[in-house]
């Protein structure tokens, strides 16, 4: 069912992607990890849908999208330069039950991102952080350069609870004294919980890397039950 949805907040992640704070006309019920979809139309009736992941939400009734620009998408270059506070756009869902963390899991979990696909991930520490929850969690995340990093604040503070580490892979241009170079094997084995404590694990971004990474995990002893992927283009990914 398709709602209108008014934007209450925006705020820029990066120069390519900002957040999207939406109110909805009645209660958002959301499971970390889901996403929704966005319809734009335009005036001559033509019609664009795609889907993005939420972020987070803001009980009853918001919910942040961040929206990372694509330059020849549809949908993204209007979301992330054009869109104002006021403005409305339709709005399905949150919908998804496979890519989901749920607090009344208790097993550690892993969270591997790539790019922007550290979206879906966000919501589950957040989710994780709000519940007070005691299972660690880690975040593997792999970035062009430190200016790409989504959400660098809020990850630096969360990390400083015991039950929560942030891990940066920086494929383009690092700090000074920190390595450059994309995710490998060796970079993943030494970054992500072990096998041995069974976790959850999520994996999030382009399909080239959710392949690598899933692949390198199984081979770390992670049984592939317990690994649960999102691609770029699918559900959660747009232009």
């Amino acid at each position: 069912m398709w709602r209108v949805a008014e934007v209450v907040g925006v705020h820029e992640e990066t120069t390519t992607a900002r957040t999207i704070r939406l109110r909805l006309p009645e209660p958002v019920r959301f499971l970390a990890g889901q996403h929704v979809d966005v319809r734009l139309t335009a005036p001559d009736g033509y019609q664009a849908v795609r889907s993005y992941s939420v972020a987070g939400v803001t009980p009853p009734d918001g919910l942040e999208i961040t929206v990372d620009e694509l330059p020849d998408g549809e949908v993204s270059p209007y979301l992330v330069r054009d869109l104002a506070v006021g403005d409305q756009l339709e709005v399905r869902g949150p919908v998804g039950g496979w890519f989901v963390w749920r607090p009344e899991e208790t097993s550690p979990v892993q969270l591997v991102g790539g790019g922007s696909g550290v979206v879906p991930l966000m919501a589950m520490v957040r989710a994780h952080a709000m519940a007070g929850h005691p299972a660690p969690f880690r975040l593997l995340y792999s970035v062009k350069a430190p200016e790409s990093v989504f959400f660098r604040s809020e990850l630096e503070t969360l990390a400083r609870d015991d039950t929560f580490d942030v891990t940066y892979v920086y494929t383009r241009r690092a700090p000074d004294g920190e390595p450059v170079g994309r995710l490998d094997a060796a970079t993943l084995a030494a970054n992500v919980l072990n096998s041995g404590t069974d976790p959850a694990v999520y994996v999030c971004g382009a399909t080239g890397f959710v392949e690598a990474v899933s692949g390198w995990l199984v081979d770390l002893g992670h049984s592939p039950d317990r690994i649960r992927t999102e691609r770029y283009g699918g559900l959660g990914g747009a232009s």
